[in-house]
């Protein structure tokens, strides 16, 4: 079963059909045919095969062990509703704090090398970019950059980020279901133009995150890099169990 030459790459093609007998044909712990096999089954290298298993296994769908395969990944310990992993409102009033968030900008920009590469589109691609500070107690907590494709979310307004939060508009405005989403976080220092948002001197330690989102197609609907300081913002992350 060859598979059919088109724009998207072949790996990208066939990280959808493993995806799709993930999600309806194949159960957790189940083992996946082995490289050699799916070379030969998609008419595909075996390398296209492994960045493929690779990519697979970045999303957390699949689990690869040393000498014995490639195994479908148990997801029912992993959030089922991005919402509820993280919130910093939430986080805020737990610790008795107002929150509060002011969107510093809404732009339209062209992707630079750097977005388009990070979020797998086209330089020149249209982008919106939401500059937000959010503060508790009125006190600057966290800038976030967040990027997002125009051509997703053509309607996005700002004003529907003023009344909601950012997750609830892409799901409940744009029906824009949330697969995974992949977050890093490493300690920095203040640059310039950050340390003065937050109120804190430049080179004054600080938490850098960087959140990206996809969607059910594997797509990018969501790249975010974030600025905490470091004397005032605990990042805290709650894992749900599905019932």
């Amino acid at each position: 079963m060859a598979i059919a030459a088109r724009k998207q790459p072949l790996y990208d093609q066939l990280v959808d059909i493993l995806t799709e007998k993930i999600e309806h044909e194949y159960r957790p712990g189940d083992l996946l045919p082995s490289e050699r096999e799916l070379s030969k089954y998609y008419g595909l290298s075996r390398t296209t095969v492994r960045l493929a298993l690779q990519e697979l296994e970045r999303l957390g769908l699949v689990v690869r062990q040393h000498g014995r395969g490639t195994f479908v990944a148990d997801r029912s310990v992993q959030a089922t509703n991005l919402s509820q992993t993280y919130s910093f409102t939430d986080q805020m009033r737990e610790m008795g704090r107002d929150p509060s968030t002011t969107i510093l900008e809404f732009a339209e920009i062209d992707a630079d090398k750097n977005l388009a590469e990070k979020m797998r589109v086209r330089m020149g691609d249209k982008l919106f970019k939401i500059e937000r500070l959010r503060c508790a107690d009125g006190m600057p907590m966290m800038v976030e950059r967040t990027y997002m494709p125009v051509r997703k979310f053509m309607l996005l307004k700002r004003p529907m980020l003023e009344h909601a939060s950012l997750y609830t508009v892409i799901e409940q405005v744009f029906h824009e279901k949330i697969r995974v989403a992949e977050e890093e976080f490493f300690a920095s220092i203040a640059r310039p133009v950050d340390a003065h948002l937050l109120g804190i001197g430049e080179g004054a330690p600080v938490l850098d995150l960087v959140r990206t989102t996809y969607d059910v197609g594997n797509e990018i609907i969501e790249y975010t890099l974030s600025v905490a300081r470091a004397d005032q913002f605990k990042y805290k992350i709650f894992h749900y169990r599905a019932e």
